[in-house]
């Protein structure tokens, strides 16, 4: 487990692509119970350790979690990302470059929960959620473009829907329209960054995922350091 940001009332952990954040019927030991333990042998703790989960991140996405050590946080951040006040951004590769370098999308999401699946539409629908994102190209690779996309709205498998509507699926997302899959089961979602105000100190936190270790993500390197480095 990689510790990115600790203090006495939240930690920030990279996700591993394939974790899970919370318990599900998989039965796997989710990140939270990993960061839990974790807590509990550092500080030498004799009881049970609170860890509150305040959002998730698909399984085969990686990147930023954030979870809260104290009740006080806990309530506090909840607050935070139910007002839009946790800024994410995330980072996608995709197979085919996006029609402009730089967009706003806005369609309507229906989501499926047999299929867990969102379908994304032009138009207003019934049963559809409005949805609004951003991108921007960052760069390109002999086979993949790197987009930096930021959420205006939260939805399910929001970016996943509206990269694969507009033509770009994510790299490795079968579930949307990529042509294979990953060779870990991952998909090319990242993260990348979350900005936000203390929800204690109300110091101004602004952190930055490593990338994946994978050698489509290599290509990247040198101009992801760049960017971060702006």
């Amino acid at each position: 487990m990689q510790v990115i940001y600790e203090d006495n009332h939240i930690i920030v952990v990279y996700k591993e692509s394939g974790e899970i954040v919370q318990a599900d019927r998989s039965g796997d030991v989710p990140l939270s119970d990993i960061v839990k333990q974790w807590l509990k042998e550092k500080y030498a703790k004799p009881g049970n350790v609170f860890l509150g989960v305040v959002h998730r991140l698909d399984r085969p996405v990686a990147g930023l979690v954030i979870f809260a050590k104290t009740s006080k946080a806990l309530t506090r951040l909840n607050d935070m990302f139910r007002n839009g006040e946790v800024h994410k951004t995330y980072w996608a590769l995709v197979k085919n470059p996006p029609p402009f370098e730089e967009a706003t999308l806005t369609n309507w999401l229906v989501r499926n929960t047999q299929q867990n699946k969102s379908y994304a539409y032009d138009w207003e629908v019934e049963h559809a959620k409005k949805s609004i994102l951003k991108y921007k190209v960052l760069g390109h690779s002999e086979y993949y473009t790197l987009l930096e996309i930021n959420l205006m709205t939260g939805r399910h498998h929001q970016i996943r829907t509206q990269l694969s509507h507009m033509g770009c699926p994510i790299k490795g997302d079968l579930k949307y329209g990529a042509q294979r899959s990953n060779p870990d089961g991952s998909i090319s979602l990242l993260s990348h960054k979350v900005a936000f105000i203390h929800p204690v100190s109300k110091e101004a936190i602004q952190l930055t995922s490593p990338l994946p270790n994978d050698p489509t993500w290599d290509a990247f390197r040198a101009l992801t350091s760049a960017v971060n480095n702006e």
